[in-house]
């Protein structure tokens, strides 16, 4: 199978992990040879509930029994889907209404900043440096890494970059600009938390100019950070906000939420201004409104900041510098990026599932399930504590 893996599907970097996969369950992966490696990665934050959550998969089985797709994306009332968008509704401040369901979160940044065009009228769109929005063409031009991206200009015209947390930048948001977009707690530039009321100042400045905010809660979103958006933690409300990863609670799924004036604009002038075929679907709809259901109504968010103190806690060393982020979605910095490769890779080898982080490569990505028990997290921090013993530094 692992040849077949190399031979046949494409790959998105030289050097793959390749763990062939048996099943998951709770915080736990399982491997061809029944090796258990305890999950502090949750599918890069997209598994909320952990592996095969019994509400989750019983809201999936209960739909596909009844239908699966049937009609393009606007033009049926399919209950799962109807219940997952009142629900988010009922969860947001105002004016956020209206949501939009994609396949995807870097198709939910397409939808988003298509809307803020069309809203305004404008064209130019600013977001930080060291952004990840997603890899569509759309989402790449606000990434804010050229060398992600210069391979596969030209990209969107009229884009600016301003610096995360500097203020002195906000003087480039003006009457020009459509919109800002940026992520609520920066992610793939290493969890970088926004500092001083600084969302609330790039809110007040698009105020002030009449450009659009929208933020971008495709990690932090649905409980990772102790509530269910990041932007509830730091006085500013977007105009428009973006979810993906964990709101399908392990399947498939992007959304963007806005005032019902805003979106209404995508149904008309023209008509089918954005649309999708598989938006929506009823089956992952289902598991995203099981999903949603178990996170609101449980413990499981204020629990999220007690695990946090509690990995900050277990996770001391001389060669862990810093612990970056909020609740579950923490990264622990090393020395180097060399000695972070060998904790990865040792961590897998002794069970515990770590990752990387995109532009940040001193950083290890900790975004376990929310559903993480305390002693995991302690059994799982001793095996980091190990590695790091045995590197030579």
């Amino acid at each position: 199978m692992t040849e077949d893996f190399f031979k046949y599907q494409a790959q998105t970097s030289p050097s793959p992990l390749a763990m062939e996969i048996s099943h998951a369950k709770g915080s736990y992966i399982y491997d061809k040879s029944q090796k258990a490696y305890l999950d502090f990665v949750a599918g890069v934050s997209a598994c909320p509930l952990g592996h095969n959550h019994p509400k989750v998969i019983s809201a999936i089985k209960e739909q596909i029994d009844k239908y699966l797709h049937v009609m393009v994306y606007g033009e049926y009332v399919q209950e799962p889907a109807v219940k997952l968008a009142k629900l988010l509704s009922s969860h947001l401040p105002n004016p956020l209404e209206k949501t939009y369901l994609t396949n995807s979160g870097t198709e939910a940044i397409e939808g988003a900043l298509k809307l803020a065009k069309r809203a305004t009228g404008r064209s130019e769109m600013i977001a930080a440096k060291n952004a990840y929005h997603g890899n569509t063409m759309g989402s790449m031009s606000v990434m804010g890494n050229e060398d992600q991206k210069q391979a596969f200009r030209p990209l969107l015209p009229d884009v600016r970059f301003i610096k995360f947390n500097y203020e002195q930048d906000l003087q480039y948001i003006t009457s020009k600009t459509a919109c800002v977009i940026l992520e609520t707690i920066q992610g793939g530039a290493g969890f970088i938390e926004p500092k001083n009321d600084y969302l609330k100042k790039v809110r007040e400045r698009c105020n002030q100019v009449g450009a659009l905010l929208i933020l971008d809660e495709i990690q932090p979103g649905i409980g990772r950070t102790g509530k269910l958006f990041g932007f509830e933690h730091y006085n500013c409300v977007p105009d428009i906000l973006v979810m993906g990863k964990g709101l399908g609670g392990g399947m498939p799924i992007g959304a963007f939420t806005a005032s019902s004036d805003l979106m209404d604009l995508l149904k008309d002038n023209p008509s089918l201004g954005h649309i999708t075929t598989f938006g929506g679907h009823p089956v992952i709809a289902a598991s995203a409104l099981a999903t949603l259901k178990e996170i609101t109504e449980s413990s499981l968010m204020p629990q999220t900041l007690e695990k946090e103190q509690l990995f900050r806690k277990h996770l001391k060393h001389p060669l862990i510098t810093e612990i970056r982020g909020k609740g579950l979605m923490l990264a622990a910095l090393t020395p180097s990026a060399e000695i972070t490769n060998q904790i990865i890779l040792k961590c897998q080898n002794k069970g515990l599932i770590l990752f990387w982080l995109l532009f940040e490569p001193k950083a290890i990505r900790i975004s376990p399930p929310l559903i993480i028990s305390n002693d995991e997290i302690i059994k799982g921090c001793g095996i980091i504590i190990d590695v790091l013993n045995t590197i030579k530094h």
